[in-house]
């Protein structure tokens, strides 16, 4: 009879459970359609949740969110000082006539949604791969007098990690400051013992905290994926390398890695050091002493601007951002990245813009990493070639560089990848060049990687089985979240 009794209560507590899980995929699903941005993650979500609630609903809390909770608070509310460096470094630079007043209402606009205002008096140099890339950091660190940033999305344990790391150690023995960030999904690999040789000399160390605050602390779906190094407030590196072996084409499986950093000497510095402080403060509740005095580098007046981005902004800034550009262009659109998952306005906007007549190119890798947006990749090129949009697949090892290039006089160069994570779930950082010498220069550049590459049509994967283009379908689906 006992026996009879638990099997009963075991159904009835299952039933319950069932019930309860499908309630709540009901209500999560309204949440979904109610809060999710794109048609096609609603519906994904909303689907899901309603049908598989057992599997949907705990994901849903890890991975259901656009919106990073707290950050924007963080930065205004409690903590004036920020609002005050800010407003600081604008008094100085408008002191120092580093403000440059674009002209172009495409420009206006990218302004607009950076929050700051296009910097003149800088100096760029383009860093190609990694050992140009790491050279250049490492040579800068040596020459340090106050202070070190450092922030990368990924650092290993491996040669050029701990390369790093002695740097890192030996100049905080001279007394220089350093504050260093990473993210802890990013680094998830990373030994604590490692770590823990740089907490114990006096190097401020911190991960982003991305579940820090009672709403984040199941989200694991946002990632901080800057890559920067700042030097006294004078020279800053941005650009697509983490820190890790393959980042120097060393890990054989992968082979040549293809990359682009960049070097910025001048006012757009201190723009770069807001965003940190920012990812600092939110870390660690703290503001570090910095130069805020933004000082133009004689014989050359390079205009910069600074676009931090992520799901804690006010409006979709790095999607908008893209999508401006390439809405405004005229004869030439370059794009390369190692993913292309676009949503659908970004999509029209590269279909629209080879229209009017515009160079449309898409440069992606041949070799994948990541297999889902390899897949997706595929979906996008029988929709966009009847518009004239051209794709290429880069064939030498791995490319991983994020930059675009736009008519003569603007390119950007950052983190941010051509994919929803990008526009929507990560925190990224993306200069933009207003520069006829400079854009020629990064022309240059992408006209030898396209040298490297072979065009693709539909074709390639029309006689492909039936199993393949299932393959990409069912990623194309998964789109919103990779």
């Amino acid at each position: 009879m006992e026996a009879i009794l638990s099997i009963i209560s075991i159904k009835v507590l299952f039933g319950a459970g069932l019930i309860v899980a499908h309630l709540f995929g009901i209500l999560l699903s309204i949440d979904s359609v109610l809060r999710t941005q794109s048609a096609q993650g609603a519906i994904a979500w909303a689907i899901s949740l309603n049908t598989l609630p057992y599997i949907a609903v705990p994901l849903y809390f890890v991975f259901g969110r656009n919106k990073f909770h707290g950050y924007i608070k963080a930065r205004y509310s409690k903590n004036v000082e920020l609002t005050h460096i800010t407003k600081r470094l604008l008094g100085n630079s408008r002191e120092r006539n580093t403000i440059f007043k674009v002209n172009k209402s495409r420009d206006n606009v990218m302004a607009y949604l950076a929050g700051m205002p296009f910097t003149s008096g800088n100096k760029a140099e383009l860093l190609i791969n990694g050992d140009e890339t790491f050279n250049s950091i490492f040579e800068a660190i040596d020459a340090a007098k106050r202070y070190i940033l450092v922030q990368f999305f990924i650092i290993e344990d491996d040669y050029l990690g701990r390369r790093l790391k002695a740097k890192l150690l030996k100049k905080s023995k001279e007394g220089v400051r350093i504050y260093f960030i990473y993210d802890e999904i990013g680094c998830h690999n990373l030994s604590n013992k490692y770590l823990s040789e740089i907490k114990k000399s006096n190097i401020h160390v911190t991960p982003f905290n991305t579940t820090r605050g009672k709403n984040n602390r199941f989200q694991l779906n946002f990632r901080n994926h800057r890559k920067s190094v700042v030097v006294d407030g004078k020279i800053a590196f941005i650009g697509g390398h983490n820190v890790g072996d393959k980042y120097l084409g060393l890990n054989p499986k992968i082979g040549d890695w293809r990359d682009t950093h960049v070097k910025v000497e001048g006012p757009a510095v201190q723009s770069i050091q807001i965003c940190f402080t920012e990812d600092w403060y939110w870390a660690t509740s703290k503001i570090p002493n910095l130069n805020w005095d933004p000082i133009p580098v004689r014989g050359s007046d390079l205009k910069v601007l600074v676009a931090g981005s992520g799901p804690a902004d006010n409006f979709e800034t790095c999607n908008l951002m893209f999508m401006n550009a390439i809405n405004n262009a005229k004869h030439r659109i370059w794009i390369t990245s190692p993913y292309f998952v676009p949503d659908k306005p970004i999509l029209t906007s590269l279909q629209l813009a080879s229209l009017r007549g515009v160079d449309v190119r898409i440069m992606l890798p041949e070799k994948p990493d990541q297999i889902l947006a390899h897949l997706s990749a595929f979906s996008y090129i029988k929709e966009t070639e009847k518009f004239g949009v051209k794709f290429y697949r880069y064939q030498p090892g791995f490319l991983h560089q994020k930059v675009m290039l736009v008519d003569d006089d603007l390119a950007t160069i950052g983190t941010a990848n051509f994919d929803n994570r990008s526009f929507r779930l990560n925190f990224e950082i993306t200069l933009l060049f207003l520069s006829r010498s400079f854009v020629s220069k990064i022309e240059k550049m992408l006209e030898n990687d396209f040298f490297n590459c072979r065009q693709i049509t539909s074709a390639d994967f029309d006689n492909k089985p039936i199993w393949h283009k299932f393959a990409i379908r069912f990623a194309r689906l998964l789109a919103p979240v990779q």
